[in-house]
């Protein structure tokens, strides 16, 4: 197996005449948290659904843990079979930024109906996890409670305890605040904290520029399709590159 958790090599994903991802490389080590931004339509959360296999990519190589989920033949991407994966999703788990919760489902059921069909493990294993999880989150008194009861910042942390009950290796956040008030961001970016204090492998599509400079190992930041420059975040903050300093200083109105 490689040292890295996440591997993609030349991604390209095409809409029509658009080409929203034109060639993408990168990697991604165990317990280190990436950052991607970039102003919209840049491909950003196009990478993130062609990573976690919602869309399909046109060109390119996509491995976990050192296995292949698609890769290029005769020109073509090929994905490997059904049931192959199936089981490398387990490694990876997706935050959305709208929630994604089931209305009709109690925050108990929302966490440990995947656990239960896709692992297979017992209600009551299911629900230990569970319970386990709201505790951390500061959410054991809403276990009983249904989405609509739940302030924004509370239903996203139920969709990460959510995405945290299959145990995976790595978790994609897309945008996770950009459907909240300014004040339950907060609630939300501590979470993400306290995953990467625990050394939780991570990719974050964000707009939060300062929580992405605090927290992040690495920050890659994308426009029209491509990665136009990648490092620290001292290295990006402080870029020679005009447009990456005039989108940051736009983002965090400097």
């Amino acid at each position: 197996m490689s040292g890295n958790f996440l591997e993609i090599k030349n991604m390209k994903k095409t809409f029509g005449e658009l080409e929203v991802i034109k060639d993408i490389s990168l990697s991604v080590k165990e317990g280190e948290v990436v950052s991607v931004i970039g102003p919209s339509g840049s491909g950003k959360s196009t990478l993130l659904r062609c990573a976690t296999m919602l869309e399909k990519m046109d060109g390119g190589e996509l491995s976990y843990l050192g296995e292949r989920a698609a890769y290029e033949e005769n020109g073509k991407c090929v994905y490997v079979s059904k049931a192959d994966r199936k089981r490398i999703h387990k490694y990876f788990g997706l935050v959305f930024q709208n929630f994604n919760l089931f209305p009709h489902y109690s925050v108990l059921k929302n966490i440990i109906d995947a656990p239960m069909t896709v692992d297979g493990i017992s209600r009551k294993e299911a629900e230990e996890r569970a319970e386990k999880l709201l505790a951390q989150l500061g959410l054991s008194d809403k276990r009983d409670a249904y989405p609509y009861q739940l302030s924004g910042g509370q239903q996203q942390r139920v969709s990460i305890a959510r995405a945290l009950a299959l145990q995976p290796k790595i978790l994609f956040f897309d945008e996770p605040t950009s459907a909240l008030d300014p004040e339950l961001t907060g609630e939300v970016l501590k979470v993400i904290r306290q995953l990467a204090q625990e050394h939780m492998t991570m990719i974050i599509v964000t707009h939060e520029m300062q929580f992405a400079r605090e927290l992040s190992d690495r920050i890659i930041f994308m426009e029209q399709g491509v990665i136009c420059q990648e490092g620290t975040p001292e290295e990006l903050f402080n870029s020679p590159n005009a447009r990456v300093r005039e989108f940051i200083g736009r983002v965090m109105n400097v």
